[in-house]
């Protein structure tokens, strides 16, 4: 009888120290779940900053291009060029 005891007391033993691993393991997922959604709203962030900083930059390229620096010359006459086009258009449309 008191090997069946012994049985039991270890059996209890062991499930008792399963189930604080799986307490432990629960409090590990909760935090590493916290973690990733902080990393997510971060990599959120960084994306709307790189959007913005795109957006910005293609803005500074255009305005280089119609202030006629040297990089852009070419891209300016092509802008001045369609701007005549599109007011010679207007002004054949006013005359009809």
């Amino acid at each position: 009888m008191s090997n069946l005891s012994e049985i039991v007391d270890l059996l209890e033993n062991r499930v008792s120290k399963l189930l604080h691993k799986h307490q432990k393991m629960k409090q590990q997922n909760a935090k590493l779940e916290a973690e990733l959604n902080l990393l997510k709203e971060k990599q959120q962030e960084s994306e709307t900053q790189i959007a913005t900083w795109r957006e910005k930059c293609n803005s500074l390229q255009l305005a280089n291009s119609m202030l006629g620096s040297n990089e852009y010359k070419r891209d300016t006459k092509l802008k001045i060029n369609a701007l005549v086009r599109e007011i010679d258009s207007c002004i054949t449309q006013l005359s009809e």
